[in-house]
């Protein structure tokens, strides 16, 4: 029984570590998408969505079943219960990036060619991702600290950005429309950033019992 137990531990763990690599390759479609959108990229974008959904689905079931059949230890409690928490940060970072890429094709302009800022959020964002998703394969607390602080450079840009864009609509009131598209891109990317640092969080979480929170 116990064999079983740490088998399912263990996929546990590579479910997770499988359901953060399709959160990377999606945030880096969005991201391509800023300058080189194309029909195949979204659909690209749309089958490993639905990837992520499908392993938040299976991640939830796992978790269950370890804690109705299971007895789990303490250590063992918090890893069950930081992957709950944390499958729903990453099928929400699947959501806003299939969001943003959904939503260039309806733009008169590309993203980049209104705020070149908004390509720099986009990478900022896409480097927060990865370094979650390694900080939990890791288990590197410091990793999960440079993800919580790096936050702030992404609200950074996204205060920036919609400073660009109250300039432009008052320049051009006609370019309203399009400049709102780009601001929610921006959103979406800023959205993006808060759930790695949730993830981040629930990675010291797992590893220490404190549960940090970033203001």
């Amino acid at each position: 029984m116990r064999n079983l137990y740490q088998e399912q531990l263990q996929n546990l763990n590579q479910e997770l570590i499988r359901m953060g690599a399709a959160c990377e390759e999606i945030i880096d479609f969005a991201a391509k998408a800023l300058t080189d959108y194309s029909p195949a990229l979204e659909e690209k974008t749309a089958q490993v969505g639905a990837s992520i959904d499908e392993s938040e689905r299976a991640i939830e079931i796992l978790c269950h079943r370890l804690l109705l059949r299971q007895q789990p230890v303490a250590s063992d409690l918090r890893q069950i219960s930081a992957a709950m928490k944390m499958i729903t940060d990453m099928e929400r970072i699947g959501d806003q990036a299939e969001d943003i890429v959904d939503l260039i094709p309806k733009m008169e302009q590309r993203p980049q060619e209104k705020d070149p800022k908004l390509q720099e959020m986009a990478d900022a964002a896409k480097a927060m991702v990865i370094g979650a998703v390694d900080a939990y394969v890791r288990r590197d607390l410091a990793l999960a600290q440079k993800v919580m602080d790096n936050d702030d450079l992404v609200d950074s840009y996204f205060n920036q950005i919609k400073s660009d864009i109250i300039r432009l609509i008052a320049a051009n009131p006609d370019s309203g429309e399009n400049a709102l598209d780009l601001l929610m891109i921006a959103k979406y990317f800023e959205r993006i950033a808060d759930h790695c640092t949730n993830i981040a969080e629930w990675v010291v979480y797992a590893a220490t019992g404190d549960r940090v929170t970033t203001p």
